[in-house]
């Protein structure tokens, strides 16, 4: 047993939801019974572990502390596992990514002392408590919690203090003025029905966006932000999408070797292209 995978089978025991990451801090793509939602799995991917799929299919999702699944069908993941990570939302905590020396000095300056972890140029601050996730909520600092994952780099040092409002006020947006729907767009709330609420609209809609970005075969960004733009081109407006929805998207697009931070980062490019 490699002391990546007997790492994780303690931190499986101590109750920390954990997954291997594969080399450029990645989680392992989903295995055929998963790609392109044959499993049925994504629709409860807010739920850890729900997927019936034995392996480390669906990223953060796919987070448990099942100590036989680890020592089990995961111990070949776990002998190519170049790092731990853990699900902070899983775990009922909020991790403050502090990327450099500037967001780091903010932070003392700015939020509660808590649990501290040294990363490659920074620090993780922890708190008890959890939260939507979000990327680049301020320069150097992201937000892991729920729907996300985090490295494990050790117990860290001090005492973990409940999650404080400064931080949930970071994923908070200032409300915008609301932008006229292009012509012929239904938008919900208007008094009609949205015709996008068709599930069989919906469902294929998102099947041809997963499809193509597991067949893409080179510029793999591009290609996620084509597909991101092309479902809310169509979907984005009239309050269709859901949380699951969207993560369906990141985990095919991860599946390919897409970072969170990129997908989230293709994401945001894609709403601001469409004003939604």
């Amino acid at each position: 047993m490699t002391a990546t995978a007997a790492l994780a089978l303690r931190l499986a025991s101590s109750g920390l939801p954990v997954l291997p990451l594969r080399a450029g801090k990645v989680p392992f793509g989903n295995c055929p019974i998963c790609l392109r939602n044959q499993c049925g799995g994504r629709p409860n991917m807010k739920v850890p572990g729900r997927c019936a799929c034995p392996l480390p299919c669906h990223g953060w999702a796919a987070a448990t502390t099942d100590t036989y699944r680890h020592a089990g069908e995961w111990a070949p993941y776990w002998e190519r596992a170049a790092a731990v990570a853990y699900h902070p939302g899983g775990a009922g905590l909020t991790v403050v990514d502090l990327d450099n020396a500037d967001a780091i000095t903010w932070a003392r300056a700015t939020l509660p002392p808590t649990r501290t972890v040294p990363t490659t140029r920074g620090e993780h601050w922890i708190y008890r408590g959890t939260m939507p996730s979000a990327n680049g909520v301020r320069p150097g600092v992201d937000v892991k919690s729920r729907m996300s994952y985090a490295r494990w780099l050790g117990p860290g040092e001090g005492s973990m203090a409940p999650l404080p409002d400064e931080v949930r006020a970071l994923v908070v947006k200032a409300p915008t003025l609301a932008r006229p729907a292009p012509f012929g767009l239904a938008v919900s709330g208007a008094g009609c029905e949205c015709p996008h609420r068709t599930p069989a609209f919906l469902e294929r809609g998102l099947a041809m966006a997963e499809q193509r970005i597991t067949a893409a075969d080179s510029a793999v960004h591009a290609t996620v932000y084509r597909a991101f733009l092309a479902v809310l081109a169509t979907h984005g407006r009239c309050g269709c999408l859901t949380d699951a929805h969207i993560d369906r998207l990141f985990t095919a697009a991860q599946a390919k070797g897409e970072t969170l931070r990129h997908c989230t980062d293709a994401w945001a490019n894609a709403r601001t292209r469409l004003g939604v």
